[in-house]
């Protein structure tokens, strides 16, 4: 047995500015560091160990994966990072208003309409020119089952059940759950009760190995036959007492030399106050 949980990288941002942010890379707000600190710290306080640590790439879900790691009992588990992790893209839209008017007055979505390419989201079928459509995403999803879950849940013969967290996005990991789901039970209707996940929330995905089937046309190779069991969706506790930062510090870019600068300075104050006394 292996649990997965999935967890959604802290705000970043992009975030902030509501942009579509697909693979366009942005850091972590200082509310979103905070978030990811919160969580951090709740897994350790709670004795939530890691055998590993998967994260996309990008700088939003591989910050946040650091920083869960820190706060992992030692020896730390290995951090693997994969593009095949990374959001949905969205080609033309990247970095661009969910709701940006054009010279026009028309939306981006509706310059894509009627340019004949739609991006009405109830079709799973419909992308930003250059982009991933959601059935690209779900095709992706597989693959990452394939290629980076599959060896964890194969590899499950130790005494302790094997728990690996994975750090990715919003969109993304609803695709991997579904499809996960869809290992045991067919279909795609999980994807309408699972509507996604707050900053640094969290979905933990339970999977066994019922047996193992062998072809007959191809005696090496054999299909799983899976029990998925999903156990809790967008979790979020850690977050229950985060108080996010006045003034608009806490949506600004997280800076991690601008604690040691308020380090400097306090530390000066305090000798300066010592001096006097």
């Amino acid at each position: 047995m292996v649990t997965f949980t999935f967890i959604r990288h802290g705000q970043s941002t992009d975030n902030v500015k509501r942009v579509w942010a697909g693979w366009k890379d942005a850091p972590l707000s200082n509310h979103g560091m905070k978030q990811a600190t919160a969580l951090g710290k709740w897994f350790s306080d709670k004795g939530i160990h890691f055998a590993a640590i998967l994260s996309s790439t990008l700088e939003r879900a591989a910050t946040t994966a650091e920083v869960i790691l820190t706060h992992q009992p030692g020896p730390h588990p290995p951090h693997i990072k994969s593009l095949l992790l990374r959001e949905q893209h969205f080609g033309s839209a990247e970095g661009k208003s969910w709701s940006r008017k054009s010279y026009s007055g028309a939306t981006l979505g509706e310059e894509n309409c009627s340019s004949g390419t739609s991006t009405n989201h109830s079709r799973r079928g419909d992308r930003f020119p250059g982009g991933e459509s959601k059935k690209d995403l779900s095709a992706r999803a597989e693959r990452v089952i394939d290629e980076l879950l599959l060896p964890y849940i194969l590899n499950t013969t130790g005494p302790v059940p094997s728990h690996v967290a994975v750090v990715s996005h919003g969109l993304f990991i609803r695709e991997i759950v579904d499809a996960l789901y869809r290992r045991e039970f067919g279909g795609e209707g999980l994807l309408n009760n699972h509507r996604g996940l707050s900053n640094t929330g969290w979905t933990k995905v339970v999977v066994n190995v019922k047996r193992s089937i062998i072809r007959p046309s191809s005696p090496s190779a054999s299909k799983l036959d899976l029990s998925v069991r999903i156990t809790a969706i967008n979790e979020h506790e850690h977050l229950d007492n985060l108080v996010r930062q006045k003034g608009g510090i806490g949506s600004l870019a997280h800076d991690p030399k601008q604690k040691d600068i308020r380090g400097f300075f306090a530390g000066s104050t305090g000798a300066s106050a010592s001096s006097k006394s």
